[in-house]
């Protein structure tokens, strides 16, 4: 679902924004956003200036992963828990330097590859605590309680680069594309119970 990925996404971007930030400055320097309405032709998102920009540009599900019991025995309470099977997604994730001074955007993207590279698989366990909470979901059901996103550099050829920004408006900006894969997805929400039978 669309909260899912917002929560997904808010927890890196919570993330990220905490490691940009130990080279200074206070206001935030990671956004979740859409780069297209930087890139075009009349931007309309002046405040997505000089950020790191995380969009998302291609979901794609995984379907040999889909397959797994939808129901979780409670031997002690006599009772079956029927939860939703989780889900697997792939994300093609945009990092985007949206810095007006290029030498800015180049150094705010390098460290945005810094921390990619050294912390490319996010969990509940492994993340600040602050950072499941900081712009959540509203809604507790939409929020992710248990989670696992690999991140992973994708390198495309010259034509697929030309194909994404003339799609995202045409301007292009430093950048570097990562394949997000999100495994191990649960949430609060439960369907129904019944008795063991």
């Amino acid at each position: 679902s669309a909260a899912m990925i917002s929560h997904a996404l808010t927890i890196v971007k919570n993330e990220l924004d905490r490691h940009l930030a130990t080279f200074g400055g206070t206001t935030p320097h990671a956004e979740l956003g859409n780069v297209g309405e930087v890139a075009g032709t009349t931007p309309g998102n002046g405040s997505a200036r000089n950020k790191v920009l995380l969009s998302v540009v291609n979901i794609q599900e995984e379907r040999t992963l889909k397959n797994g019991p939808t129901y979780v025995r409670d031997d002690a309470a006599l009772r079956v828990r029927y939860e939703n099977p989780p889900t697997f997604v792939n994300l093609a994730v945009l990092v985007t330097a949206t810095h007006t001074k290029y030498d800015d955007a180049l150094l705010a993207l390098s460290r945005a590859l810094v921390f990619f590279q050294f912390r490319n698989v996010f969990t509940h366990e492994n993340v600040d605590p602050q950072s499941l909470t900081d712009g959540a979901p509203v809604n507790d059901l939409d929020r992710l309680a248990e989670f696992k996103l690999i991140f992973n550099l994708w390198s495309p050829t010259l034509e697929e680069v030309n194909d994404m920004w003339g799609m995202l408006g045409g301007k292009q900006f430093p950048f570097s594309l990562y394949s997000m894969r999100m495994l191990e997805l649960k949430f609060r929400a439960i369907e129904r119970e019944s008795g063991v039978i």
